[in-house]
Parts: structure tokens; sequence; C-alpha cells
């Protein structure tokens, strides 16, 4: 079944005891002091099923899995970079769609990493961070960033999409169009890299059922899909 469902083809049907008492003083039914019966529909064409109590217990709510933790986790570095690379944009180019980009990418890296390290805090998963941490509008931490030049890329080396340490170097050292130009492309393998993470969080059914981390991975999936569109653009039009 796919991962982008929820809790399964199940339909609760609810079947109200019609009985009158009152004045005849008869006592409540055992199906009405019980609660109405829950009905999981069949297959086309099948009868349904009257489940039991144990049953409909069992329907909770999806909880988060391991492979939910390591996504959150991997995910945190991940964007660390991203915003890592954006710091370098201001000093090294005068492009101003480069600019834009840069600035749209840190504000919904930053928010992204807020609810990461968030959730993994509310589950007792990881210490968390707060968005002032990496650099939300604060230029000295920019700076910090961008001397950094690869610094969470040290231990999170064979995620989809990391920038090694070398290539942050060479990205800090570059100035103008050639600066553009490799920002793009570092940028775009960045991005896929994520949206790769998220696919395969979400392949096999072991991860992503839980509504937070799925609504999470989504997200970043789909706003860096947009941003990879926008960043081929501009790198096709840089090259002609």
């Amino acid at each position: 079944m796919s991962a982008l469902v929820r809790v399964g083809a199940v339909v609760v049907s609810v079947a109200v005891a019609l009985g009158v008492s009152g004045c005849t003083g008869e006592e409540p039914s055992r199906d009405t002091e019980q609660g109405a019966p829950v009905v999981q529909l069949g297959a086309p064409g099948e009868a349904g099923k009257t489940m039991s109590p144990e049953e409909v217990e069992s329907l909770a709510v999806p909880t988060y899995t391991a492979s939910d933790v390591a996504f959150v986790e991997e995910m945190v570095p991940h964007h660390t970079q991203a915003l890592e690379m954006t710091a370098l944009v201001a000093d090294r180019t005068g492009t101003r769609a480069i600019l834009t980009l840069a600035e749209r990418i840190e504000v919904s890296q930053v928010e992204e990493l807020a609810q990461l390290e968030g959730w993994l805090t509310r589950r007792g998963e990881g210490a968390g961070e707060t968005p002032d941490d990496h650099g939300s509008g604060d230029d000295e931490q920019h700076d910090d960033h961008g001397d950094e030049a690869g610094g969470a890329v040290a231990t999170h080396a064979g995620m989809p999409g990391m920038a090694t340490p070398e290539q942050m170097e060479r990205l800090a050292d570059a100035r103008g169009r050639d600066f553009d130009r490799l920002f793009l492309q570092l940028m775009i393998r960045h991005h896929e890299g994520a949206i790769v993470m998220v696919e395969t969080l979400l392949a096999d059914g072991s991860g992503g059922q839980e509504s937070e981390v799925f609504q999470l991975a989504t997200h970043i999936a789909s706003d860096q899909a947009v941003e990879v569109a926008s960043m081929k653009r501009q790198l096709t039009s840089l090259d002609g």
C-alpha cells in the first residue's frame, strides 16, 4: 500500500440502536451500552467485517519509527550545509537573481530546520538547536557559516547531494559569474539529494507514516523541487 495512506481503507459505520425505552422502562440494550459497532468495509463485492474492540484499538494513529528519526537527524546537517552555501552569496556575487534565490532558500531552510530540530526534541531524540544558530538574519553568523566552508559535511559525506569540503572551498574562493555557476550546480545537486532522501523514506512504508514527519518530508520535497526547476533555468541562462 502507498506510503501516502495514513491508517488504511477503514470506514467507520455507525449502527444506532432504535429501541424504544422510557415508557416501558426497558434497560438499554447491550450494544447501546458498549457503543455502536465499527465495520471495516471489505473489498469490492465482499461483505464488511464487524471489528472487535481490540481490533478497533489497534487502529491507532501511526507513530514515528527509527526510519523517521534517521531521516530527520540526517536532514538537519543537510539543511545546515545549504545555509553555509547561501551565507557565501552576498559577498561573492552581484547577480540579483542569485541573491534573491539565496534569500528564498535561506528563509525556507531556516524554518524547516527549526521544525526538524523541534520534531527531534519533542520526541527526546535529539538536543535540537534554535533557528538563530543557523544564521536567521544575523550577518555575523552568516560569516561564521562561510568561514566554516564544509563544516556540516565532515561526518555526513554519504548523504545524497552533500558537497565535499573541497567543493565548499572552491565555492568560497569563487567570485562573480564563476561563483554563480558553481553555486547553482552545487545547490541543484544538494536539493536533488534532499528529494532522494524523502523518496527513500517513503519508498518502503517503514517511515513517513506519522503525520508530522510525513508533512515535513513532503513539504521539503515539493519546495525544493520548485527551487531546482528555477535554478536549472538560471544555469541554462548563464551558460547560454
